[in-house]
């Protein structure tokens, strides 16, 4: 019962279902996330924190980066169904669309730029 309140309790946010549209290009770090969010990066670290106590997230530390990612065939068979079911539920929304766009700019920006411009907010 808890995997699954884990799950809908991730889903039930537009921000980390944005998430889990732009893991689908790759790994991310987290400054591109908190980039693309808009939001402070308190506030996507709590995004991120639910995403990955439902297992929907993995993430690795690279020194003082932390990179989020999708996980693979290894996830358990119910949050395999769940990112299966956002993605074809929502994958038409025109938001995601423009989310797709958003991602292409942040994409070609230095993260390292990015981390410190976040720092000095």
């Amino acid at each position: 019962m808890r995997e699954f309140l884990n799950i809908t309790k991730a889903l039930a946010d537009e921000s980390r279902i944005r998430v889990l549209f732009a893991l689908r290009g790759g790994e991310l770090c987290a400054c591109q996330i908190v980039e693309f969010l808009a939001l402070a990066g308190s506030t996507v670290s709590k995004h991120l924190s639910l995403l990955y106590q439902a297992g929907l997230v993995t993430l690795r530390k690279e020194g003082r980066w932390i990179y989020y990612s999708l996980p693979g065939n290894q996830a358990p068979p119910a949050v395999r169904s769940a990112l299966k079911w956002v993605f074809q539920s929502a994958g038409e929304l025109p938001r995601i669309a423009e989310d797709a766009r958003e991602m292409k700019r942040i994409l070609k920006l230095d993260p390292v730029v990015l981390c410190r411009r976040q720092c000095k907010r």
